[in-house]
């Protein structure tokens, strides 16, 4: 040290030493950051490909495999599978390397003993958490009766929890509207009279067509929105490619938004493709819509 150079103490020493390992450092932390930020996976529900699997389940779900979709859900006929066609289904999705993360159900599921107990099962065998109910039980109506469905549904909650599998609810435009004229919309009373852990699956398209913003919903429903349907909507005739017959994002979903929110608020878990139907074959129809995804997500 020369004489011009003031002396530095210890204390000064190690702080100035401390600010050069962090200065140093901060990028890679960074980075770390960075690459550990969750990444959500992107699935099909094979509604999608009805007709298609309808033709040939196991080529079907190798088919959107190949083409990139990490998880699949299963629409209601899968509850008249037996175990043992469970379990091959399954040997199936291993190959491939992808999931069933739940699966679409009649009501029935969460609010009949036997078909519950059936329900349970078949998710058991293909590792499928979420019993989702597609549509609520028929003839229900009038905020009396969508309380009682809540009720239901809240029961088969805490019966599915002791499984270790969560119950939830896929929306239609039909359950956004008043239950009574000047009353609350069904899905406020569902929303309301079920637990935390009751997963509000989120259609995005009929959503829409009801006049839903969606992004006000999943921020006033945090942690629900475990799964979300990107279908898409526009407004107009299905004879003229509009409303559902849109493709992902060519619709007036706000994407963005709806996703910044899913993620930072919703609690959503894994994403699902989802179409009605379009001017394409229903595989083209994937493959155009999961491009666009990626495109759009990165």
């Amino acid at each position: 040290m020369t004489p011009s150079t003031p002396a530095l103490s210890r204390r000064h020493f190690l702080a100035l030493s401390g600010a050069a390992s962090a200065a140093l450092l901060a990028p890679a932390a960074l980075r770390a950051a960075s690459s550990a930020k969750k990444k959500i996976p992107v699935g099909i529900e094979l509604y999608a490909v009805r007709g298609e699997l309808t033709k040939d389940l196991k080529g079907t779900v190798t088919r959107v495999a190949k083409m990139g979709y990490e998880c699949v859900e299963f629409y209601s006929p899968y509850l008249q599978w037996t175990p043992a066609y469970a379990k091959e289904v399954r040997g199936l999705l291993d190959s491939l390397g992808i999931k069933c993360l739940s699966t679409h159900n009649p009501a029935a599921a969460l609010t009949d003993e036997g078909s519950m107990t059936k329900a349970v099962e078949l998710n058991g065998i293909l590792g499928s958490r979420y019993i989702i109910a597609a549509s609520p039980p028929r003839g229900v109506s009038g905020a009396d009766g969508w309380k009682r469905t809540a009720e239901q549904f809240a029961q088969a909650s805490a019966k599915l929890k002791t499984h270790g599998m969560f119950a939830g609810f896929h929306n239609h435009a039909t359950e956004w509207k008043p239950v009574a004229e000047g009353g609350p919309r069904a899905m406020d009373l569902l929303a309301q009279g079920t637990p935390k852990e009751f997963a509000l699956q989120l259609d995005v398209g009929t959503a829409l067509e009801a006049g839903v913003d969606c992004v006000a919903w999943i921020k006033a429903h945090p942690g629900r929105i475990r799964s979300v349907h990107l279908k898409d909507w526009t407004p107009g005739k299905k004879e003229e490619e509009k409303a559902y017959r849109v493709l992902f994002a060519e619709g007036v979903a706000p994407w963005k938004d709806i996703f910044a929110a899913a993620e930072s608020v919703g609690g959503v878990e894994f994403y699902l493709m989802e179409q009605e139907g379009s001017r394409y074959s229903e595989f083209e129809t994937a493959e155009r819509c999961l491009a666009t995804y990626r495109k759009m997500r990165g």
